[in-house]
């Protein structure tokens, strides 16, 4: 310490200025607001309501039918014919879980063309995607 000649003791300056610091994180915090709904998957279907829905936190292949019948593997537009083709046809795929995603609108018959096409990659552990019920 260094005493002046008054005798009082002259401290260093040690305060932080965490403004800036604020500033920053509200931003990221900002555009991680904004950015979130856009990572979810990019075709928009309105999936059938459900009692039981069971939350995943892993990524998994997704093929999803909307309204108009299109067919898309993630967000990518495929022609159901080639669906066995990309979703692979080798042994080891019979351990993947694929998840199915389809408007409620949907005829029956498109939706069963669809787990026909996926059973015939040779996926045979499929899963339907639901919302829960809104009460």
């Amino acid at each position: 310490m260094a005493f002046s000649s008054r005798g009082h003791t002259n401290t260093a300056l040690a305060d932080i200025n965490i403004t800036p610091l604020v500033d920053v994180v509200l931003v990221l915090l900002l555009i991680f607001m904004v950015t979130a709904p856009v990572l979810q998957s990019g075709v928009e279907v309105a999936v059938p309501q459900t009692r039981t829905v069971n939350q995943l936190t892993e990524e998994h292949t997704v093929v999803t039918i909307d309204k108009e019948q299109n067919v898309f593997v993630q967000d990518k537009p495929v022609n159901i014919h080639d669906l066995p083709g990309v979703l692979g046809s080798a042994p080891a795929n019979a351990k993947r879980v694929v998840y199915v995603r389809a408007d409620q609108k949907v005829p029956f018959g498109a939706f069963a063309s669809v787990m026909d096409a996926v059973k015939q990659a040779g996926i045979s552990n499929i899963s339907i995607v639901t919302q829960p019920i809104q009460r």
